[in-house]
């Protein structure tokens, strides 16, 4: 009789158990392969070199006018560049030419009465100061209108406190004005005296002061480029009211630089009068020089905070800028491109 055993689930079990043997020495080869290669790459794979990135930074100059008034044209468009002196645009204020021809009558009139007044005929120097009052009481009747509209205007809320105020200055000028020309009167009536000459002559210094002024104001209304550089962006459209001061053309002068913000344990890197290489994405990765004039701690919001207890302390933050060497190499920056410096 034969002793061999013949069970079918004794032999089951073996092919099971050798089976399971086969998966775990696959495995363990394919952990082992796993871990060679990581070895290997991570011996072998360069490492990423540290960098610091900073941005292309530039001077914007606002172009805005002392005269509140219509933009009548611009003679530039953004993009274009400038020179000092260029006329860049047209502003149009028929109130400041209304108020130059007012101070031209004025001088003429006061240039009379002086003229009359040294020729020594009373009658002349009475009719010029006749003609100086109703000068006066004309210009103060207008400032009294306007005064009064402005007022009404302001109580209803259409214009601001400042314009009703600008009115009230303007009214109480005129009637000092028309109460001086009276005085001129009277001392005319009086007879050509020694005080008439002199006043006489101080109301044709005002006038002329009135004239200078007016003149000054309308010399805005061509406003010219403050510097060379390039029409950045214009804010107003022909036709448009612009007020004194408001801005009206952005002009971004060619003096770039270049501004990092590191730590301070970077800072032997980033020495005072220090030239170094710059990469410039936005000018096609070029490599340029620049040399650093400026470094600034900016304080303690800007402060790396240590994450452990021991063994590391608080680093400041450093703000560096640097000028191009050389202005020709770096053509083509402009404010806002990425700077990036390999540690």
């Amino acid at each position: 009789m034969s002793t061999e055993n013949n069970n079918p689930q004794t032999n089951d079990s073996a092919a099971v158990r050798k089976e399971g043997r086969s998966i775990m020495i696959t495995m363990g080869v394919v952990v082992i392969i796993v871990a060679v290669i990581a070895v290997f790459g991570f011996l072998f794979m360069n490492k990423p070199s540290d960098t610091v990135e900073g941005q292309v930074e530039g001077t914007t100059v606002r172009v805005s006018g002392k005269m509140a008034g219509r933009v009548v044209d611009f003679y530039v468009s953004e993009g274009d560049t400038v020179h000092a002196g260029d006329t860049l645009v047209h502003i149009h204020s028929s109130i400041a030419e209304a108020t130059l021809s007012q101070a031209e009558a004025m001088k003429q009139v006061a240039e009379a009465a002086d003229r009359k007044v040294d020729a020594g005929t009373r009658q002349q120097i009475i009719a010029a100061a006749q003609n100086m009052v109703a000068t006066a009481q004309a210009a103060a009747s207008i400032a009294q209108k306007t005064y009064q509209r402005m007022e009404r205007l302001y109580k209803e809320g259409v214009v601001s406190e400042q314009k009703r105020d600008e009115a009230k200055a303007a009214y109480d000028a005129a009637t000092a004005q028309l109460g001086a020309a009276r005085d001129q009167l009277s001392l005319a009536k009086a007879g050509a005296q020694k005080e008439d000459k002199e006043a006489a002559s101080a109301m044709v210094n005002a006038a002329g002061g009135s004239v200078d002024m007016a003149k000054a104001v309308l010399e805005d209304s061509y406003l010219t480029a403050p510097c060379d550089g390039t029409i950045d962006q214009i804010y107003t459209e022909p036709g448009e009211l612009v007020a004194m001061g408001a801005p009206i053309i952005n002009i971004l002068k060619d003096d770039n630089w270049v501004t990092f913000n590191i730590r301070e344990d970077l800072l032997p890197q980033f020495q005072m009068g220090k030239t170094v290489t710059v990469m410039i994405p936005g000018i096609g990765k070029k490599d340029i020089d620049v040399k650093i004039y400026y470094i600034r701690d900016m304080g303690d919001y800007a402060v790396w905070r240590s994450t452990k207890v021991t063994g590391q302390y608080d680093s400041r933050t450093f703000e560096i800028k640097a000028r191009p060497v050389d202005r020709e190499k770096s053509r083509g920056l402009r404010p806002g491109m990425s700077a990036i410096y390999n540690l």
